[in-house]
């Protein structure tokens, strides 16, 4: 396996056109359009804001009620909307949800739909480039976190980590900083298992 390697916006990452995520073509020759960690066709990005997409899974606060749903804070610079239709129960305001992006329009109009209320807990923002490795490879570390910790742990694209349940919530939340600093680092799986092992109360 290459090494990865850290490049800039406007950094050549290939001399041909090549289908990469956060990057753009410009005669013939693709180059980043983000910080990030670049290896094998591969660009992570280390930073920037949360973009939805469509099928996104994500955590969202109600922020306003309105007649015909509800606005939803999903950490971008618009709420996203989700409509009393999408939904059987009621929310108030500063509920917590676990939602799907539905749609996104020309003018980033976002809706959300399958929506479920989360229990109480503790919202945790992180970067939204370092939730997959939050999640990890098929739930692999977010399933290590819950395991270690007793808590309920749900991670959405757009940055906000819910943490809910009678566990040890304090240490979830640092792992989950530890996992966020060093996420474009080899061996992370163990080091954090180390650490949950070594701080478990």
């Amino acid at each position: 396996m290459s090494e990865s390697k850290i490049v800039i916006p406007g950094e050549l990452l290939s001399d041909k056109p090549e289908r990469i995520s956060y990057a753009f073509i410009d005669n013939g020759k693709t180059y980043s359009t983000v910080v990030g960690l670049y290896s094998e066709g591969k660009l992570v990005p280390l930073e920037g804001p949360y973009e939805p997409l469509p099928d996104d899974l994500i955590v969202g606060i109600i922020s306003e009620v309105k007649f015909s749903g509800y606005s939803i804070d999903i950490n971008t610079a618009y709420p996203a909307f989700l409509s009393s239709r999408e939904i059987r129960e009621r929310y108030n305001m500063g509920d917590t949800i676990f939602a799907r992006i539905t749609m996104i329009d020309e003018v980033r109009s976002t809706e959300i739909g399958d929506a479920k209320k989360l229990a109480a807990g503790r919202l945790v923002k992180v970067s939204s480039v370092k939730i997959p490795r939050i999640i990890g490879k098929k739930n692999s570390m977010i399933d290590m976190l819950q395991s270690a910790t007793g808590c309920e742990i749900s991670a959405g694209r757009n940055g906000y980590v819910w943490i809910a349940g009678t566990g040890n919530a304090t240490l979830a939340e640092k792992a989950i900083r530890m996992i966020e600093a060093q996420a474009h680092t080899h061996g992370l799986t163990d080091r954090v298992s180390q650490y949950l092992k070594a701080n478990k109360q």
